[in-house]
């Protein structure tokens, strides 16, 4: 039942990636891996888009140094009773008026704010950049372990695929040996059980293969996978001879060069330029303003007047002691069209500039408490810094102490596998020569092929401790370009 569960999948996977009889049409490298996730990786395109929200921050705050300008114009219909500009009664009508205005505003000083802003800006870019080559640096090390895992299920499927070549052909010789009643037949079903165990340890080792191959395109971002594949590297050398220099040599070279450290730092300076800014708002603020503006009318205006010949005279008053009536000529105005609206705006505009300061006095805390806050955030940065050097100095170590073990790892099953392939040769001597039964010489290839697989395990183990280690030490897999 579990070699039909692994042959199935095995099968699904084979159908998706359509693999089965087709050769493959490039073989990636290392170096090209690391280079197209640089290129095409989600993740890293999110990190790209955080630097250049920083950069229009930067835009922000530039403009905090230039003039506001604003201009305004409106137009209304004042419809009902209201009162008549032109005679000052209260009458029903519709009128109309028009507006138009400007405003110009400068800070002079705002509490060293806009200086602050902009230089927590710079910073901000600084820090934009130093997050995206953190975020490149990760990406590239996950590509190198996702590309060495590969190589790694390429030799086991390797090893397990020469293995079951070997088997069965001791099975059909031992087939030849049975029926000449050399060998009982019991040892046969031995070495057919053997052969059965071989095709799905081979069918797991394909599974384990195609499952590292479709981790890496994934992580590579590729839409065509169908043929991928990765080009077969087993160079071992440790090319920089980094396990040559000392932790603490190495730990000294990080401090200068580890981005996790560069922005950590400048996170810290940018909490100090947030207490700067926060402090800001306690000092007093000056700023410079003009204003233009200007109307028109679309009433009627009086362009002269006339005798009254409805009411032509009224009383005014009287002469005393005589109690003669005092008499004025009534005069009704004549009523002419508005002026021409142009010639309204240019005789009704008007002009105000001065300056205008602004003495914080008490604001319910808020300054303070933003002061404050922002002290907080200062103080958890130092913390972080610090946390960030603590644990860079353990990494470096710890990273040496696996390179290190590794590399002992490595040269043990190394000489585990030459005693087992020596031990595995002379029972094969013993079992040819029938001074050996077929259980304990399975055995005997059990262990081999246990220790081969070791050797492929700690092999690429090791590769990968050396190329953490030489991250620390400020050797890439590629080279960054940082933008």
């Amino acid at each position: 039942m579990k070699i039909n569960k692994y042959n199935s999948l095995v099968f699904a996977m084979l159908f998706g990636f359509g693999l089965t009889g087709q050769a493959q049409s490039k073989q990636w490298t290392l170096e090209e891996c690391v280079r197209y996730a640089l290129e095409n990786n989600i993740t890293i395109k999110l990190t790209e888009l955080d630097l250049k929200s920083a950069a229009i921050d930067k835009k922000g705050a530039i403009g905090n140094y230039l003039p506001s300008v604003n201009a305004n114009a409106s137009h209304s219909w004042n419809i009902g009773l209201n009162q008549n500009i032109t005679t000052g009664l209260l009458e029903n009508q519709t009128t109309q008026y028009s507006s138009v205005g400007a405003s110009v505003g400068v800070d002079i000083y705002k509490g060293l704010q806009n200086q602050n802003n902009l230089r927590r800006a710079n910073l901000s870019i600084v820090a934009s950049k130093y997050q995206l080559l953190k975020m490149q640096e990760d990406i590239s090390l996950n590509v190198a372990s996702a590309f060495l895992q590969i190589l790694s299920n390429k030799e086991d499927l390797k090893v397990k695929k020469e293995q079951l070549a070997i088997d069965e052909k001791r099975f059909a010789r031992s087939e030849e040996m049975v029926n000449a009643g050399t060998i009982p037949r019991g040892d046969l079903f031995d070495l057919k059980a053997t052969v059965a165990t071989d095709k799905q340890n081979i069918a797991v080792s394909e599974n384990n293969l195609l499952i590292s191959k479709l981790s890496l395109a994934q992580l590579l971002q590729l839409k065509e996978f169908a043929d991928f594949d990765v080009v077969d590297n087993n160079n071992l050398a440790d090319e920089n001879n980094i396990l040559a220099q000392t932790p603490v040599e190495i730990y000294n070279k990080a401090k200068d060069i580890r981005t996790e450290l560069k922005l950590a730092q400048t996170n810290l300076e940018i909490a100090e330029k947030n207490v700067a800014i926060a402090k800001g708002a306690y000092q007093p603020t000056l700023s410079a303003f003009y204003n233009f503006n200007t109307r028109a009318s679309y009433s009627d205006i009086i362009t002269g007047s006339t005798p009254n010949t409805v009411n032509p005279t009224s009383q005014i008053g009287f002469v005393q002691g005589t109690n003669q009536p005092v008499l004025q000529n009534n005069y009704s105005p004549v009523l002419g069209g508005p002026a021409p609206i142009f010639d309204q705006f240019n005789d009704n505009k008007g002009q105000s500039f001065g300056l205008q300061l602004s003495v914080p006095i008490f604001n319910g805390f808020a300054t303070r408490n933003n002061v404050e806050r922002n002290r907080v955030s200062l103080e958890k940065s130092k913390i972080d810094l610090e946390q960030k050097s603590l644990d860079l100095q353990r990494n470096v170590y710890t990273a040496f102490t696996d390179a290190k073990a590794a590399l002992n790892t490595y040269e043990a099953s190394t000489v585990t596998l030459e005693a087992r392939q020596q031990a595995y040769n002379y029972a094969k001597e013993k079992y040819d020569v029938g001074l050996m039964n077929s259980f304990d010489f399975t055995q005997a290839q059990t262990l081999l092929t246990n220790a081969q697989s070791d050797v492929i395990r700690t092999k690429y183990d090791y590769m990968f401790k050396i190329k953490i280690l030489e991250f620390y030490f400020g050797i890439p897999i590629v080279p960054i370009i940082t933008k």
